[in-house]
């Protein structure tokens, strides 16, 4: 099978035809480059045989890069007329009928995958990528890796360690699945329109063994939430709301868990939290 990937030119006679303006609301910003489609497949480690899923496919140019490879891909897109134009573009393309599925459907709603995709490839809206990513890796325990582009600065609090200028709840959280990587730069000038912030690939590999039940989970997050919302105070003071309701009955639990009471959220790796929901 061989692929054909879109070109600038026909990217923007697509949107044309089918009337389509990126909107920021969508955080619509469609990858005009070739080059920078196969770096995110090539990146990801995409091989033939393999089932992905891509969230917001948009017109096609990372779809078909993905399809390429010789994986079967299913596409979710929030906006229904790329959505049904999608299909038609991926076989003028030489796609291969049962290669791409089509979900017309929000991302951050979607509750199964058909065929149990194990590789998420996406270049994610930057409104929402932090919660399409924690919705995926949450309902979807099949997914084993991925790549994604996103912008700079959710990306480097993805991928960030303990004690980082960057390290907030979105790094614990998405820590609690497996471990994440910076995977590269992707330069403004590839996307239409042009976006006014800079976009990185972060890769994720999901961890071997799944690190607690719901209930355990909800509860990490919850102290998660609660210790970054007061960055800047002591454990003690910013989880005692959650930890007894006084600051030293949450001193009790934090010593119980193995954590000083006078650190901060920042200091806490994804372990820490889940011994201290596990001491309370």
């Amino acid at each position: 099978m061989t692929v054909h990937l879109l070109g600038a030119a026909e990217i923007r006679a697509l949107a044309a035809d089918l009337d389509v303006t990126p909107t920021k609301k969508l955080g619509q910003n469609f990858v005009v480059d070739a080059n920078t489609v196969r770096k995110i497949v090539q990146v990801a480690g995409v091989s033939a045989g393999e089932h992905v899923v891509e969230v917001g496919p948009g017109l096609g140019s990372l779809t078909l890069a993905i399809l390429e490879t010789g994986a079967s891909v299913v596409a979710v897109e929030i906006d229904h007329r790329l959505a049904e134009r999608l299909p038609a573009t991926a076989r003028a393309h030489g796609v291969r009928d049962g290669m791409l599925r089509v979900m017309d459907a929000d991302a951050l709603r979607v509750s199964e995958l058909p065929g149990d995709p194990t590789v998420l490839v996406a270049n994610l809206p930057y409104n929402v990528s932090v919660p399409v990513l924690l919705h995926f890796l949450e309902n979807f325990d099949h997914l084993q890796r991925g790549v994604v582009m996103v912008q700079a600065e959710v990306g480097e609090r993805l991928a960030a360690p303990p004690g980082s200028k960057v390290y907030g709840a979105p790094s614990v959280k998405a820590a609690w699945y497996g471990a994440w990587r910076l995977a590269g730069t992707v330069s403004r000038q590839v996307f239409w329109p042009v976006p006014n912030v800079d976009s990185v690939l972060v890769g994720f590999q999901r961890a071997a063994e799944p690190r607690g039940d719901e209930q355990e989970r909800l509860r990490t997050f919850r102290l998660v939430d609660a210790a970054f919302q007061q960055r800047r105070k002591m454990l003690r003071q910013a989880l005692s709301a959650e930890l007894g309701g006084s600051a030293a009955a949450a001193s009790a639990v934090l010593e119980a868990a193995g954590v000083d009471p006078t650190e901060r959220g920042e200091q806490l790796t994804v372990d820490d939290f889940q011994r201290i929901a596990r001491a309370s």
